[in-house]
């Protein structure tokens, strides 16, 4: 009999007092004789229990989700870009379990941040979630509901009224979409929801800095026995790209490669060649003006690396680091110069893939390919903390994958801007339609061959039954999400 079994069956013996002792040669000999039929193989089941309880992967208790603003997938150094610093990103990225083929599903209309946030925070599609979340369950709400204190800090761009429902507490609340980094007009929290003019209040403290400093002090004076939610929503790194120094002198666009895909001007028109992010540059694209915003973005990232560091520091610090599940996102893409874009208004990789990170207590390390989407945070989290979730939340818990039980959710991803892109993107391919004014284009990309999406396989003849699996694809999708273009 091994020790922990011993153990068992003695502790059990004296509650039930089914033992005797016999005194032999000075000793002690324990009769289980009197124990009743079936005890031994009890306790064979019991140990087994106690062994898987012990296999099973640790929960954390308390919550913390970093959310940057216009982050690409591939702006961390540790998951491929040597050109930038991301110290405390690539710490998460090491420590942690990386989806490196998030994707959003885009917005009709041009600041994609705000139908992209409200179906991150709902866990719903495009078409089904008000961009205001009118109505609409946020899971910081949720979690609140279920016992955890909800605080925010950063930036709020899905109406007032949701903000109020989804947090207890909250400090230096950004309601809007973007402003000068070092004059930030924010709010304390108001519970009523009303948040009006007269308690605005401009602090000239970097954006980035403004907010870890609310979360850390947040951390700090935190005292409860509740889990707590701690949503930190940054405004960097959109534009205006204006790093603080030496964030602003760190890179020289000398030293910045230009990308492949970076071209003067876009081949054809999109529908949004002339939108606010695309006159951040000039026509045609000139390479070392991009170079510039290149530097300027990478020196946004940094800092905002800096502010992260210092929020993880913090939950060191207060011993919550190692009971804390960390989730790092961002709510879009950016193109900065690459197929002659600057903005996110399209529906290329670099505008629909977004970093998506999982670290702390029960998460292994890993990454894993699989497409997913933002919006399946919701549901992934609410899964490792054991909440049920609200009615109409459409995405897939992404918990199987890190655990190593699946391989995907779903066989591909649908892509949606304004009434005249759409797009679906399977494992290995990209297929793009554009319907502007009069003019009809289609893309065809082989993402495997082709990762900057360079080549354009829509008119070659070898491609031709593939386009069309894939064009029914797309219908399919937009059927199933409620496309509107249809009704049209």
């Amino acid at each position: 009999m091994s020790r922990s079994r011993a153990r068992f069956f003695f502790a059990v013996c004296r509650r039930t007092n089914q033992w005797k002792t016999v005194r032999r040669g000075g000793g002690l000999l324990l009769l289980f004789s009197l124990l009743p039929t079936g005890f031994w193989s009890l306790g064979v089941q019991a140990e087994e229990t106690a062994n898987k309880l012990q296999k099973e992967p640790a929960r954390p208790k308390n919550l913390l989700v970093l959310f940057s603003d216009d982050q690409r997938f591939d702006t961390i150094h540790a998951l491929g870009n040597p050109e930038i610093r991301t110290p405390n990103l690539d710490r998460l990225a090491q420590e942690g379990f990386v989806f490196t083929h998030a994707f959003i599903m885009g917005g009709m209309q041009g600041a994609i941040c705000m139908p992209s946030r409200a179906m991150f925070l709902s866990g719903r599609t495009l078409w089904h979630v008000p961009e205001n979340l009118a109505g609409v369950p946020t899971w910081p709400q949720v979690f609140r509901e279920h016992g955890f204190t909800t605080f925010v800090t950063g930036k709020w761009h899905n109406g007032r009224e949701s903000l109020a429902r989804s947090f207890d507490s909250g400090k230096a609340i950004f309601i809007g979409g973007m402003h000068d980094h070092f004059r930030m007009p924010v709010f304390d929290f108001d519970p009523t929801g009303k948040f009006p003019q007269a308690k605005q209040k401009v602090v000239e403290k970097f954006s980035s800095e403004l907010f870890a400093d609310a979360c850390i002090d947040f951390l700090k004076s935190y005292q409860s026995e509740k889990p707590f939610f701690a949503y930190v929503a940054f405004t960097a790194p959109h534009d205006p790209r204006t790093p603080p120094e030496p964030y602003g002198q760190m890179y020289d666009p000398a030293d910045i490669s230009l990308p492949p895909n970076f071209l003067p001007e876009h081949p054809f028109n999109n529908g949004e060649l002339r939108i606010r992010d695309e006159l951040l540059a000039s026509f045609p694209r000139n390479p070392e003006d991009i170079r510039r915003h290149i530097a300027e973005y990478y020196g946004m990232i940094t800092h905002l690396d800096a502010q992260i560091g210092r929020i993880l520091d913090t939950l060191r610090e207060t011993g919550h680091l190692q009971d804390t599940l960390i989730v790092f996102a961002s709510d879009n893409g950016l193109a900065v110069g690459r197929h002659g874009l600057m903005g996110k208004q399209n529906l290329y990789e670099h505008s629909q893939r977004v970093p998506l990170i999982f670290t702390g207590p029960g998460i292994p390390v890993g990454q894993s390919d699989a497409l997913v989407y933002l919006f399946d945070v919701f549901p992934t989290i609410a899964d490792i903390f054991h909440i049920p979730l609200p009615e109409g939340v459409e995405g897939q818990s992404l918990l199987p994958i890190v655990r190593g039980e699946k391989q995907k959710v779903r066989d591909a991803v649908f892509g949606a801007y304004r009434e005249f892109q759409r797009s679906v993107r399977t494992e290995r391919y990209k297929y793009i339609t554009y319907h502007v004014k009069d003019e009809f284009h289609e893309q065809l990309f082989d993402i495997q061959k082709d990762p900057w999406e360079m080549k354009n396989l829509a008119d070659d003849p070898a491609y031709q039954n593939l386009k069309a699996q894939l064009k029914e694809r797309l219908s399919q999708l937009q059927k199933q999400l409620g496309d509107p273009v249809l009704k049209k």
